[in-house]
C-alpha cells in the first residue's frame, strides 16, 4: 500500500513538472493600443520590444510579460518622442511595463499591470486562436487578449480629454512550448 501511495505521489509530482510552458515567439506576437485623438480619429500604436512566457497547465495557468516602454511606435517620430517623455510614459524613469497574471478563468485573464511606476489590477478578455504542431517539430499555441485601460489610473493624465482616458489594448501572443 505504501508503494502505491508513493507511486501516485511521484506521478502527481511528475505531472506538475511536465507543465506546458511556452516562451513568446516575438516574430508572431504583438502588443497594440488604440487611443482617440480630439474626437476626430484614433491613433494606433504598438510596443516593438517585449518578452515573456506563459503556462497553460490546468490549475496553474500563468502569464508574464515585460515590455520595453521606449519601444513605443505610433508611426510618427515626433509623437513617439512625446509619448516617451514625462508627459506620458516617462521612459527614463519607468523603462518597463510589466504584466503578471493572478487568475485565468478560460475566457478572462486577470493580473497586475505595472506602468509608469504604479500597479493596478486589470482584466482582459481572452480567446484561444489555435494550437498544434508546427512544421519544424515544435508545438505552438496562440491567444488574443483585449481590454480597456484607464490611463489616469497609472498617473498618465496629460492632455485629457483631447486624448481620452480610455485606451484599448490588444495583445496577440504565439507561444512555443518548451
Amino acid at each position: 500500500m505504501k508503494k502505491l501511495i508513493f507511486t501516485a505521489a511521484v506521478a502527481v509530482a511528475s505531472t506538475a513538472v511536465l507543465a506546458d510552458d511556452y516562451s513568446i515567439d516575438l516574430a508572431h506576437s504583438s502588443v497594440h493600443f488604440t487611443a482617440g485623438h480630439l474626437g476626430f480619429s484614433k491613433t494606433i500604436g504598438r510596443f516593438n520590444e517585449f518578452e515573456g512566457q506563459f503556462s497553460d497547465t490546468a490549475g496553474s495557468e500563468s502569464v508574464s510579460i515585460t515590455i520595453q516602454a521606449d519601444s513605443i511606435d505610433s508611426n510618427h517620430t515626433d509623437r513617439d518622442k512625446h509619448l516617451r517623455s514625462p508627459d506620458f510614459f516617462d521612459v527614463k524613469q519607468y523603462p518597463t511595463i510589466t504584466f503578471t497574471s493572478t487568475e485565468f478563468t478560460g475566457d478572462t485573464l486577470t493580473g497586475e499591470l505595472t506602468m509608469h511606476g504604479q500597479t493596478n489590477t486589470v482584466t482582459l478578455d481572452v480567446n484561444v486562436i489555435g494550437e498544434g504542431e508546427d512544421p519544424w517539430g515544435g508545438y505552438r499555441k496562440g491567444y488574443e487578449a483585449t481590454g480597456t485601460l484607464v490611463r489616469s489610473e497609472w498617473g498618465i493624465d496629460y492632455f485629457l480629454p483631447g486624448v481620452p482616458d480610455e485606451v484599448e489594448l490588444e495583445i496577440q501572443i504565439e507561444g512555443i512550448r518548451q
